[in-house]
């Protein structure tokens, strides 16, 4: 975006991930705890696509805030990372898997990236995406703006077209996230 601009930091098997977020008003009522509900979705067991990997995630907010109101200035939230096993990637170095990043790596940064779980391409990255939307629906809330989404198909299985209370009281109640309940139930099975 040119107004609420993301760079988001960190690679897989490093240190951490975060993202930066240069745009958002002084003024925004923001804590941790408001971050971290939506983090959380992304743990092991709340959703078929959730990583398997086992992390705290525990979201910390370094800058842009003071007294839990933003400044203006741009916000840094950070997670560290802790559950790092790097011993099996060095025998993949040179060897991209397929279905992921390693390639296009290897050929954006001459064989300089860190490597390791995917480096900046893994789907750990994502957390930072996720820090960044909470803040940003935070915001959007201040103008009466929901965000909602939920799961239409998985393998040819479609959801009925549901209504948006339907949707908003459906979706957490299974691990496709789908807010047809008939429908999440065949999902599941795939």
């Amino acid at each position: 975006g040119k107004l609420f601009t993301l760079t988001s930091f960190g690679e897989s098997h490093g240190r951490c991930v975060g993202v930066i977020i240069d745009g958002c008003p002084a003024g925004l009522p923001i804590t941790e705890d408001d971050i971290q509900r939506e983090v959380d979705k992304r743990k092991p067991g709340v959703s078929v696509a959730a990583t398997g990997r086992i992390e705290e995630d525990r979201v910390e907010i370094f800058s842009g805030t003071f007294n839990g109101i933003t400044t203006g200035a741009p916000v840094c939230l950070l997670i560290w990372n802790k559950d790092v096993d790097s011993s099996e990637y060095e025998k993949m170095r040179f060897t991209p898997r397929p279905g992921h990043a390693d390639y296009t790596a290897f050929m954006k940064y001459g064989g300089f990236s860190d490597f390791r779980g995917g480096g900046r391409f893994s789907g750990r990255i994502t957390a930072a995406f996720v820090m960044a939307g909470a803040l940003a629906k935070k915001l959007l809330g201040l103008v009466d703006i929901e965000v909602l989404a939920h799961t239409v198909e998985i393998g040819g299985i479609k959801a009925e077209l549901k209504r948006v209370d339907e949707i908003r009281e459906n979706v957490g109640k299974n691990l496709v996230k789908c807010a047809d309940p008939e429908a999440s139930q065949e999902m599941a099975i795939i």
